[in-house]
């Protein structure tokens, strides 16, 4: 596979040690912050089909000058910034809304 069509994987490990790959979407800068859009990533096509297509937004923050990704605790500040990346990925990815 050539490294030009690479994905970005991050592993995340959630609240319960519970580590899994992602694939960045997007990132960006909003009100003084980054933000990052991840959704799951599978080796197998297949289980990546069968995947709901969640989208996840973690923020930014540095520990010990170390960049980490974290949850974004106030809903408002989600909804917020939820709503640009919905809008960024949609052009993106073209996404049409019409029923099929």
């Amino acid at each position: 596979m050539s490294e030009e069509y690479r994905p970005d994987l991050y592993s995340l490990t959630d609240e319960d040690g519970k580590e899994q790959m992602f694939e960045l979407l997007d990132s960006m800068e909003f009100e003084g912050e980054t933000y990052y859009a991840l959704t799951p990533y599978y080796e197998d096509g297949q289980e990546q089909l069968e995947d709901s297509g969640a989208v996840i937004i973690l923020k930014s923050e540095y520990t010990d000058e170390e960049e980490i990704m974290v949850t974004i605790d106030d809903d408002e500040e989600y909804d917020r910034v939820g709503a640009v990346f919905m809008k960024k990925l949609e052009e993106m990815f073209d996404y049409d809304d019409e029923d099929e």
